[in-house]
């Protein structure tokens, strides 16, 4: 229940604006009245863009806790409250199915991919295709030692061809962060093929 003196001023429901205010408190209660008041109508906006229930609820919680840690950044003179928070969700839902899309593509470029080794080698057992062989069985056990993060970052920028953007979107990594992930991976990798060089 509200705190009477948050639910009405001067005999009626709290204003918008006022509620904010409460928020920006960080009082729970006035984040359950915001919830009940437009929680309807912000998971209606983002069931628009995002079509599975599990996804469009946790954007749904995404978005209260960035009003409980944001409800500062509101401003009555920018607009009214709803639209505020329409907008934070139809951005946060177009995010999230963006990521979604951009996984599902590297996902399937991956498969793609591991689907094709098979026909890599021919019918007739060359020494140059054992030991194209040898050598992609030699990297694949050098990429399963590495940290999770650094051999993520090597496949999806090789076995799936995903840009360095792309791969930061889809693992929610800082673009930053995924350049190093990459630069040390290689490093690694470039270490282990030393022995094999005289043999490639």
């Amino acid at each position: 229940m509200l705190n009477p003196t948050l639910q009405y001023t001067t005999g009626s429901a709290i204003s918008d604006e006022a509620l904010m205010e409460a928020i920006t408190a960080h009082r729970p209660e006035a984040l359950t009245e915001f919830y009940s008041r437009h929680g309807g109508r912000l998971k209606s906006v983002i069931g628009n863009v995002v079509h599975e229930e599990g996804d469009a609820d946790d954007v749904l919680q995404d978005i209260l806790l960035q009003i409980w840690h944001e409800a500062d950044h509101y401003s009555p003179k920018a607009g009214k409250l709803l639209g505020w928070v329409v907008t934070l969700a139809r951005r946060r839902a177009i995010d999230r199915l963006r990521r979604k899309q951009a996984y599902c593509r590297a996902k399937e470029r991956y498969q793609e991919h591991i689907n094709e080794q098979p026909g890599t080698v021919e019918h007739h057992s060359s020494g140059d295709d054992i030991s194209r062989s040898d050598l992609r069985q030699f990297l694949h056990k050098r990429m399963n030692v590495l940290p999770h993060h650094q051999r993520e970052a090597l496949e999806l920028a090789f076995f799936a061809g995903m840009s360095h953007r792309e791969i930061a979107a889809v693992t929610r990594a800082p673009l930053g962060t995924v350049k190093t992930r990459l630069e040390l991976g290689l490093q690694k990798l470039t270490q282990s093929l030393k022995p094999l060089r005289h043999k490639i």
